[in-house]
């Protein structure tokens, strides 16, 4: 067989082509385990919730910021050259906007909690919801993807996917506060935008009419604006589709063009109560 395997074109043309894809598409293979290990710190810093560390002085503070900066710069470099920019500047600026991406979160939580008659606390919110857990990783990778990031950002929605049923892609534009209730099967693409105190339930897809590759740099998916609620299993498709301020979009709907401001969105069903008299009797068999 050693022989067969070494004497073989096919597999001399296999070992080419194999060796040519680790030269070109070069990520270390540590690359995903390393970047949901560095988001694992990163939100046992910025809640307590998920820590057993304490930190008794803001010098202790400091200087975890500084490790996460150094262990930022250490995953770029996995990268293996996927990053043609800076990554010294691209850690600073991210660690910069911590503070930033900490009041979004905690507004993020309180709505929830404001929001959800079963909601005892905050800490329950912060500890317990699947759909804080999806706004909690979609921050950190959104800020990443603005900071033209490549893998990264996605791998960390990619987990916050298979952790929460929940599908939030790290280039969406999500206004704060924001509140997912339930969650399972959200999807929200890439170029959404979605304003200020805006609610969705379980299943509600914000999608594109198209996924043809060459609209890649163009707007496909729908705009949401402040305080909007859009209730389980709604479809809100297009990248020309506004759902205007204060609107309702009832669970089921499924919509391809704009809505305008204070509007009620609802899918109509027909519920008929079947009755003996619409079928024939029967006829006998034996099966």
């Amino acid at each position: 067989m050693k022989a067969l395997i070494n004497n073989s074109t096919m597999f001399n043309e296999f070992a080419e082509t194999l060796l040519g894809k680790r030269q070109t598409h070069s990520c270390t293979s540590s690359l995903k385990a390393e970047a949901i290990e560095f988001l694992n710190e990163l939100i046992d810093f910025l809640f307590p919730h998920f820590s057993s560390k304490v930190y008794y002085s803001k010098e202790d503070i400091l200087a975890k910021l500084q490790l996460l900066e150094r262990n930022l710069i250490t995953l770029i470099k996995n990268l293996n050259g996927n990053f043609t920019g800076d990554e010294e500047n691209t850690a600073k600026e991210f660690i910069g906007s911590l503070p930033k991406i900490h009041d979004m979160l905690w507004e993020d939580a309180e709505a929830i909690y404001k929001g959800d008659p079963a909601a005892e606390s905050i800490d329950e919110v912060i500890l317990a919801y699947p759909g804080f857990i999806a706004i909690l990783i979609y921050r950190i990778a959104h800020e990443l993807y603005q900071l033209h990031l490549p893998i990264i950002p996605r791998i960390l929605t990619e987990y916050a996917h298979e952790k929460t049923g929940v599908d939030i892609n790290p280039g969406a534009q999500i206004g704060s506060p924001f509140f997912i209730d339930h969650g399972t099967g959200i999807v929200i693409g890439e170029t959404s935008v979605i304003g200020k105190n805006v609610k969705i339930y379980q299943g509600v897809t914000l999608g594109a009419l198209s996924v043809d590759k060459s609209l890649a740099q163009i707007k496909r998916h729908p705009t949401i604006e402040d305080d909007v609620i859009i209730y389980s299993q709604a479809v809100i498709l297009g990248g020309s589709t506004v759902i205007g301020n204060n609107s309702i979009i009832g669970g089921n709907s499924w919509v391809t063009q704009s809505i305008p401001p204070n509007s009620i969105v609802y899918h109509k069903s027909e519920v008929r109560i079947r009755t003996n008299q619409e079928f024939e009797d029967s006829i006998e068999f034996i099966i």
